[in-house]
């Protein structure tokens, strides 16, 4: 157990999600200011003494991404520079993750940059939530606790009982993630080949699996221009899929997604709250959010006390 009293602070991006985990674990938000010079610098201050003491930053890197990872590193240099003793960037979604190696000629790895401004910056430990994929937590020289959403999608679509469903992986990448939850929710698998001509943009290119009479519920870490995820509903509802369901923890949602979310063939899209919704995303009848608050309370609070956390997924 660290021996310093625990303090959730947090930046801009997602300031309902913080109001849930410190509600969660029976704290007051930490005082800080971070707001903006007129030229747009973003300027912090820690508005109480933090010597000595665990701190953890909340903050998505999510839109206006280039921002928020600014927030978040000027926070950690703050926090070092305030002698904490121990800080934890928490980070629900961990954006530039996409830019993970490199899959053609001179590209950045930009996930593996932002890992080191991240360590640079002032964090010793890192907590997130479903990256895009793991070998990601290599790219950071510091402790890296990794959780993952599945158990809140798993309790929603036992609520409502979804007959004869097939969980499908809109592309190999995700096909580790989406057999796991198949196992656990004892449903079939099935798999959607895809190329992806230039970002964004997705075929797909053949369906896997027996689709023909059952309920699809398709799985992928995150949904942005919606572009794959729409293309994968209507190829399983063209193999005969009865309904088609999806399940996605990062709610990116740019460009024209909510619009093809609204004209699409899915029945239901159930996202988390790792990044803070739109107002017109709110509004979309076919988006259902679900709450991770109470799992990165509890990841918060078990990091404290120096218990496992990985036992939150046994």
């Amino acid at each position: 157990m660290h021996n310093g009293a625990l303090k959730i602070f947090a930046g801009n991006s997602n300031p309902n999600l913080v109001k849930e985990i410190v509600k969660y674990l029976g704290l007051d938000p930490g005082r800080i200011s971070v707001g903006q010079f007129s030229d747009a610098e973003i300027s912090v201050k820690i508005e109480e003494n933090v010597r000595g003491m665990d701190i953890f930053v909340v903050q998505s890197t999510s839109r206006p991404v280039n921002h928020t990872f600014m927030e978040l590193l000027i926070m950690l240099d703050a926090f070092k520079r305030a002698s904490a003793d121990r800080i934890t960037a928490v980070i629900p979604y961990f954006g530039y993750a996409r830019q993970d190696r490199k899959d053609q000629p001179r590209v950045p790895i930009t996930a593996k940059l932002a890992a080191d401004l991240i360590t640079r910056a002032g964090a010793n430990r890192i907590l997130t939530i479903d990256l895009h994929s793991g070998q990601i937590q290599g790219f950071f020289d510091i402790p890296v606790d990794h959780l993952f959403a599945a158990p809140i999608f798993i309790d929603y679509f036992k609520r409502i009982k979804l007959d004869n469903a097939v969980v499908v992986s809109p592309d190999m990448g995700s096909a580790k993630r989406a057999r796991a939850f198949a196992a656990r929710m004892n449903f079939g698998l099935a798999l959607i080949d895809k190329r992806r001509p230039r970002a964004n943009i997705s075929e797909v290119m053949n369906v896997i699996g027996e689709i023909e009479g059952k309920t699809a519920l398709i799985l992928d870490d995150m949904v942005d221009t919606a572009d794959t995820l729409i293309k994968a509903a209507e190829a399983v509802e063209k193999q005969g899929a009865k309904e088609v369901y999806a399940g996605c923890s990062h709610a990116v949602l740019s460009g024209l997604a909510l619009r093809r979310i609204e004209k699409s063939n899915l029945k239901k899209m159930v996202v988390s709250n790792t990044i803070s919704l739109k107002e017109e995303a709110k509004e979309c009848r076919k988006i259902e959010v679900l709450s991770v608050a109470n799992l990165l309370g509890e990841a918060i609070k078990r990091i404290h006390e120096g218990s496992s956390v990985s036992s939150l997924f046994v």
